[in-house]
């Protein structure tokens, strides 16, 4: 999630743990806990290669096995300034579940959280919150400003508790969300005997009424849109080329390896003049992502691997969120190029066709 709302959860979260009095100080330390996993961002910005960068963020600095112990030893650390002496107990909570929550909360969205490192195993990408969403975010925001106010006054507790109940509670509401998309998605791919193809579904930007779900198939990937309130029929997918020849040629080359764990395999390859360029489908839409790397350069009838590069695709975002917003209301037309189609292209049944 975006730094603001991870500051505030780990100030909700620190200031709930420790006595009344040691709220405010409690607000301040959570705040710096609930960043202090982003910080890996810092030494990879000397790292040249931008495909390193993106599969070491959310790293070591994000892991479950690692976050409590950096807390224990925090903890151990602060154990003689008077607010832990008087109460080490609370304060070890604090420290500890303002960090957790990072790792924790950052699972939920897609980009992809190493819980597990050092285990060799994919990352984690719950893929139910948008990394930015101001209905997760307000109600921590809320509480902070009345524990800041409040202080050691009975309300500031009742806020901050509430503050947490109501952001887990919406967290709790987008994996409902999910549960339906998937539902909806899997009764269509099942009829086009793709129930078992890797798919995955995401909420699109600042909200959980509207999803998209992306499918990979042998000849390419589907996407669809859902939205909860508009959708009643059937999913309808769009299908799309993945260059699986190029990606094939590539797939030794070490940087496509690593991408391909980071992204569970989401990832599409195209042609920009010379250079291959593999996208993550996981984040943004056809026909523009945000991350794109530039991995290999033609070389007679094949591909020599170059030093990874980061190619920036634009994007048109106002007209994207305001045909996002006419989505989530209305559903497509039988063209699928009705107003509330955000991407104005036909729909596909579930194996591609027409």
């Amino acid at each position: 999630m975006d730094s603001l709302t991870q500051m505030l959860l780990g100030g909700c979260v620190a200031a709930a743990c420790v006595p009344p009095g040691q709220r405010r100080r409690a607000l301040l330390a959570g705040a710096a806990l609930g960043t202090l996993p982003d910080l890996d961002a810092l030494p990879l910005l000397l790292v040249d290669d931008p495909v390193l960068r993106m599969t070491w963020h959310r790293g070591p600095s994000h892991s479950l096995l690692v976050l409590p112990l950096l807390g224990h030893l925090l903890w151990w650390l602060a154990r003689r300034t008077a607010p832990v002496r008087a109460a080490p107990r609370a304060w070890w909570w604090a420290i500890v579940l303002a960090l957790v929550t990072h790792a924790l909360l950052d699972a939920l969205t897609v980009y992809g959280t190493q819980v597990w490192w050092p285990l060799p195993v994919p990352p984690v990408m719950v893929s139910s919150l948008f990394i930015i969403d101001p209905l997760y975010t307000v109600w921590l925001l809320l509480a902070v400003a009345v524990a800041a106010l409040a202080g050691p006054r009975r309300i500031a507790g009742r806020a901050l508790a509430a503050g947490l109940v109501l952001s887990t509670a919406y967290a709790g509401a987008s994996l409902l969300a999910k549960a339906q998309v998937e539902r909806a998605a899997e009764a269509t791919l099942a009829a086009a005997g793709l129930a078992d193809a890797p798919r995955f579904s995401v909420p699109m930007p600042f909200n959980i009424l509207l999803w998209r779900v992306v499918v990979l198939t042998p000849d390419g990937f589907l996407e669809g849109e859902r939205s909860l309130v508009a959708d009643r029929a059937p999913m309808r997918f769009r299908a799309h080329d993945r260059g699986q020849d190029d990606l094939a040629a590539v797939a030794h080359l070490p940087a496509v390896r690593r991408l391909a764990w980071f992204n569970h395999g989401f990832m599409k390859a195209w042609r920009d003049d010379d250079r291959l360029v593999l996208s993550d489908l996981r984040m943004g839409a056809e026909p523009t992502y945000t991350f794109n790397f530039a991995v290999a350069r033609a070389e007679g009838t094949g591909w020599q691997a170059i030093p990874p590069e980061q190619v920036r695709q634009p994007l048109d975002a106002r007209r994207r969120l305001a045909a996002m917003w006419q989505r989530i209301w209305h559903a497509p037309d039988a063209s699928g190029t009705g107003r509330g189609d955000p991407h104005g292209a036909a729909p596909t049944t579930a194996d591609g066709s027409p």
